[in-house]
Parts: structure tokens; sequence; C-alpha cells
């Protein structure tokens, strides 16, 4: 028998290939990551990865910095333990680790449009007041340690003061906005502290470049105090092996006194230079690197950040009209302008929601 000539064969094939054409192709893996995580736009989860991913990273690589003895000491800069390991800068280096590690990851969920949903908008507001309050902690810790931090030279130590006013400054912003209902401000302030905490990551690829570019040239040199030399002379790092005290007389004798000893009060001048088992020719390389990187990545950080406010104005404006709605309910004055706006501060003209612009432009016609 010809199935062709079938009609329930015919009908079969023709039911399926109905079927077939009327399926739709499954969309891509971001786009359904991004409807799950909230994104509107495609390119919002794109962004969102490309700033999270690297912080995430680079805070769960920084979590063993909390045993200060085990990892710590053998890990960070060589010279910086010398004042770390007791006293006043350990307590520092302590307040400001426990409390800003935990804020790059506490961050991430912050800018997750899903959790932002009124489902977990009470998660939203505790975690954004615990982010306050560790970051605020974290720049104390950060003013207390900057004498020695990287050799506490007068760029890092400045660099460290703007941050900190920077971003206390941005937090009392976003908190002053959120508290008046003006959503897109808080939003714009949150990101640009956000994005200058974010630095710190970025110093962290700009520094190795610039020990490898003062090793290449070969004649830069940092001050260094003999005290700091001979402690790390006799340290087992990650950096180099304990050497002689012979050793550290022969390469400085400007660090030798009376009867031998460790002239603590002198200072000479160490070659910058990143060699294994060389622990104060990398310490030399990287003390100066800090306060120099800092200072790029946080300029770099500052434009990064007005960009991307600048390229999504459709979202701020989304954002505002929702705060027209709350202030307006919330009797405040000036609704949709109740916050730091620029209608508020600059001479813009008066905001309108898009229902009142609408009549204002019938009645002019």
């Amino acid at each position: 028998m010809n199935d062709s000539k079938n009609p329930i064969m015919e009908k079969q094939r023709n039911t399926s290939s109905e079927r077939l054409a009327s399926k739709k192709p499954s969309p891509p893996f971001s786009q359904k990551l991004a409807k799950r995580l909230g994104f509107t736009k495609n390119y919002n989860l794109w962004l969102f990865l490309l700033t999270a991913t690297p912080m995430l990273t680079f805070t769960l690589l920084r979590l063993p910095y909390l045993r200060l003895d085990a990892v710590l000491s053998r890990s960070i800069s060589p010279g910086d333990w010398f004042y770390y390991r007791t006293g006043w800068y350990r307590y520092a280096i302590a307040i400001h680790l426990f409390a800003i590690l935990p804020v790059g990851i506490l961050m991430i969920p912050q800018f997750i449009p899903s959790l932002r949903s009124k489902k977990f908008i009470s998660f939203h507001k505790l975690n954004g007041y615990l982010i306050y309050t560790l970051v605020c902690i974290g720049n104390i810790g950060a003013i207390m340690v900057m004498r020695r931090a990287f050799g506490g030279g007068v760029d890092s130590q400045s660099i460290v003061v703007i941050l900190v006013l920077m971003t206390s400054f941005g937090m009392g912003m976003a908190w002053y906005n959120v508290r008046r209902y003006q959503i897109d401000q808080h939003r714009a302030w949150m990101l640009r502290t956000m994005f200058w905490l974010g630095s710190i990551v970025s110093t962290r690829v700009v520094m190795p470049i610039t020990v490898v570019a003062m090793t290449w040239v070969g004649d830069y040199y940092t001050v260094i105090p003999c005290a700091e030399l001979a402690f790390l002379w006799e340290q087992d790092t990650n950096w180099s092996a304990p050497k002689s005290p012979m050793e550290l007389a022969m390469k400085y004798p400007t660090c030798v006194g009376k009867g031998g000893n460790v002239s603590t009060g002198a200072m000479v001048a160490v070659n910058a230079r990143f060699e294994f088992g060389n622990a104060a020719g990398i310490g030399a390389a990287f003390k100066p690197s800090f306060g120099m990187g800092l200072w790029l990545c946080t300029f770099l950080h500052t434009i990064a950040v007005e960009i991307y406010l600048a390229l999504t104005p459709v979202e701020a404006e989304r954002l505002r009209r929702i705060s027209y709605h709350k202030q307006l309910a919330a009797g405040l004055p000036n609704p949709g302008s109740a916050g730091t706006t620029i209608q508020g501060w600059g001479d813009a003209g008066e905001w309108r929601p898009p229902s009142l612009k609408a009549s204002v432009e019938g009645v002019a016609e």
C-alpha cells in the first residue's frame, strides 16, 4: 500500500510539519540568565558580569588574608608585615580587612534586579545598611593603616584619604536619596560608590605592570629603613627565604652600627627590582607603584561610572517615574525631584512625568 496516498498518514505528516514550523527556537543562555536575574536588556547582564566578576574573584582570593599570621604575613608586599605584626597597625589592618572584604561579596546582590523586587525588598534594605556600616568601619581601618601600607608615601596617603571621602560622601548621598524616595539618584550614587571602591581591584592589575616596567628600566630606588630591611632578612615569606645577617651587612653597610648591630635609625636607597629571593628589591618596587596605581585607577573608575550613567538614561527615567509616585504618595514636595536632582541644584527646567507633559503640550497647542 502506498503511504503517500493514505489520508491518515498524510494528515500525520502535515501535523508534524506544522508543529516543527510553529516551534520557536530556544533563546540563548544569556537571555535566559538575564530574564532570571531580572535584567530587561541583554547588555545590562554583560555589564553586570563585567564588573561583578572581577570584584567577586578578587574578594574570594583575598579572604585567606583574614588569617593574619598564617597567610597575610607571607603574602603581602615585603616589608609591610614589619609594621602589621603587632600594635596599632595590626589592629588597623585587621579592622580594614574584616570589614571591607565582606563588602566585596555583599555588594553583588544589591545590583541584581530580581533581588530588588517586592519579594526581596527587605533583604535589599538590610543588606544595604550592612554595607553602609562595613564600608564606614573599613574606611576607619584604611585611615589607621595608610601611614605604613606599601611604604606609606604621601602619594598613597593622599589617595586613600580622597577615596575615603568620596565613598563616605557617595554613601551619604545614596542614603539621603533613598530616604526621600529618589530611587534614580539612589542608584546613581550607589553605582558611583561601588565603582570607586572597585578601583582597588584595578590597582592590583596596574601594580605588577608598573613593577615590571620599573625593573626593566633598572634605575628606580626606594628609601627603606634599616630596621625594616633587617626584619625582611630574617623573615620567611612567599617572596624569599631567610638570609644571613652577614649578607645584609655586606649589601647595605650603612645599616651596620656600632658593635655590628643593626642601625635601626638609618635608611638606605634600595633598587626597585622584581626578583624572587630579593624581598628588599620587590618591596622597593611595590611601594611606589601602589600610590600611582590607585590614583590612576580611581581616575579611570570615576570616568567609567559617569559614562555608564550617561549611557543608561532610560533606566534612570524609569526609576524617576517610580520615584514620582512614591513621593506623591508620601506627600513630599516637588514629586519626582524631592531628592538631589539637577532641578534642585542647577538651572534645569521643572521635571514632569510623561502624563503631565502630554497634558501641558496639549493645552499649549
